[in-house]
């Protein structure tokens, strides 16, 4: 029977690597004015929308944050008792990106408050071309632009489809779907 070789030691001890999150984070917020930084075991970094790509690009290249996993929204419209840190006002949008330094074994979530009457931030993609299709997505179901963007197209509803599915501006229910063999078409 080979011999197995034991298990490669983590370079950072699992004590450290929350300490070398908020490490992460605090640049961030020493780098860009109205930054807070919150943490509930991820270091959450909330910055000004005008400063989204300027952070994702400081994680990147100075942090070692190789990866942003993913781009999403929140439609607060009807959240009217969220808690966010004291230095961050509250929009009706909030963009998510979560990024991942694998040489640090380390995860950072971004998050940039966007206004309802202008719904824009810069887009990702010449930073990480991955999030193509996540802010495609975003845009498609809460109607963020995103711009920069190489082909801000729909990607799930039909072309021709009016609005954003996921927005909160209509009540529940407000489009009848008949669902396949429903004996009762609405």
């Amino acid at each position: 029977m080979p011999e197995r070789t034991p298990p490669v030691p983590d370079a950072t001890p699992r004590e450290n690597i929350h300490e070398q999150g908020e490490a992460a984070s605090g640049v961030v917020a020493e780098r860009f004015d109205g930054t807070a930084v919150t943490s509930h075991h991820q270091d959450v970094v909330y910055v000004d929308r005008g400063a989204w790509h300027a952070a994702a690009e400081l994680l990147r290249d100075e942090q070692r944050f190789s990866q942003c996993v993913d781009v999403t929204a929140v439609d607060h419209l009807t959240d009217v008792s969220r808690a966010l840190p004291d230095a961050v006002s509250p929009a009706r949008f909030e963009i998510v990106g979560n990024f991942l330094s694998h040489a640090r074994n380390l995860r950072v979530r971004v998050i940039a408050q966007v206004p309802d009457d202008d719904p824009t931030i810069a887009s990702l993609t010449d930073l990480y071309p991955g999030v193509n299709f996540a802010e495609r997505e975003v845009y498609d179901l809460f109607g963020i632009t995103f711009t920069g963007h190489p082909g801000l197209t729909r990607i799930l509803m039909p072309d021709d489809w009016v609005g954003h599915p996921l927005r909160k501006d209509d009540p529940p229910a407000a489009i009848p779907v008949t669902f396949k063999g429903d004996p009762l078409p609405r």
